[in-house]
């Protein structure tokens, strides 16, 4: 609220990180999809947005299917416009803080199938709506972030659409700057807090280090910094002003590799307490390995990411078909 740019929120999940507090899972999300909404429907930030900085409130992201996962140009929920409505019918999976979300914004199909991304519209709309079923998908660590979402004919208000009708392709890539660069931005900033913490709780089990400990805390220390590194210059074109393009994908690889890597460091250092200990800041460690599983998935997969960079960013040649 102090009109502060994407430097001054970094700096806060900084000092945030370094009080030993935890960034606010909502503002994860806060930060990809607020942006969005501003740029393309100011009156529904105005009227929603509030609530969501309070904490009252936090919106789930719609965008993958069951047919329609990291290709979301052949996604099939479909928004058809009837006078001042919008009806929404389809089925979206792995809704993101989709279990508890208040609101949902959905990447849905106003046109025809053939049409893939210019057929594509954004829409917000309410949890509550009748013909909503929400079906929470429950982790391997038990938690149950994620969501499978049916719409079943759901009438949302015209004025809910995030920008014009068929503008929805442009959106989710004007929203996919933020997710890539302050989720990247976020998460360094929290990673630093969380390899501090497991050194410390390494050392205060009973017994030495395992071999190699320092080295292991090191190296990745080295790939936390590097995504610290690339995600600083993303957030600083991001304050200009300047749109990010294909090569946000960078950041996208580096935040997987870094995720998995201080997960995996948290596993092999604790050995068998990792397993079998109940407390609390181990019992935490397990519970993010198993969703750090997905970081080389979510969002756009690694595979995706490094095809984007060497089609769009070093203009590598094709591979042929033989």
């Amino acid at each position: 609220g102090l009109g502060g740019d994407e430097r001054h929120r970094g700096i806060l999940y900084d000092e945030l990180s370094r009080a030993g507090l935890p960034v606010p899972e909502p503002h994860l999300l806060l930060e990809t999809l607020c942006p969005a909404v501003t740029r393309f429907a100011p009156h529904l930030t105005e009227r929603y947005a509030p609530a969501y900085l309070r904490g009252k409130e936090w919106w789930g992201q719609c965008f993958s299917e069951p047919e329609a996962g990291s290709d979301l140009a052949a996604l099939r929920t479909r928004a058809r416009r009837e006078g001042d409505h919008y009806v929404v019918s389809g089925q979206k999976l792995w809704t993101s803080h989709g279990a508890t979300a208040t609101r949902l914004v959905v990447l849905v199909r106003t046109g025809t199938t053939e049409s893939r991304h210019r057929g594509l519209s954004m829409i917000m709309l309410d949890v509550d709506s009748p013909g909503v079923t929400v079906r929470p998908i429950a982790l391997a660590s038990g938690d149950n972030e994620l969501a499978e979402i049916f719409f079943d004919d759901v009438v949302v208000p015209a004025d809910h659409l995030i920008g014009e009708e068929g503008q929805g392709w442009t959106v989710a890539m004007f929203l996919l700057q933020y997710e890539r660069a302050m989720y990247a931005w976020q998460s360094a900033s929290v990673a630093l807090r969380r390899i501090t913490e497991l050194r410390d709780l390494v050392t205060s089990l009973p017994g030495p280090p395992p071999d190699g400990a320092r080295r292991r805390i090191g190296a990745v220390y080295v790939d936390i910094v590097t995504l610290r590194a690339r995600s600083s210059h993303t957030v600083r074109r991001l304050a200009a002003g300047e749109t990010v393009g294909p090569e946000a994908s960078v950041d996208k690889v580096l935040l997987a590799a870094a995720e998995q890597g201080l997960n995996d460091l948290a596993r092999d250092l604790l050995g068998p307490h990792f397993l079998l200990s109940n407390r609390p800041e181990v019992q935490a460690w397990r519970a993010e390995w198993w969703y750090s599983r997905s970081a080389t998935i979510l969002g756009g997969s690694s595979e995706v990411q490094r095809t984007i960079l060497a089609d769009h960013v070093l203009g590598l040649p094709k591979e042929h078909q033989r």
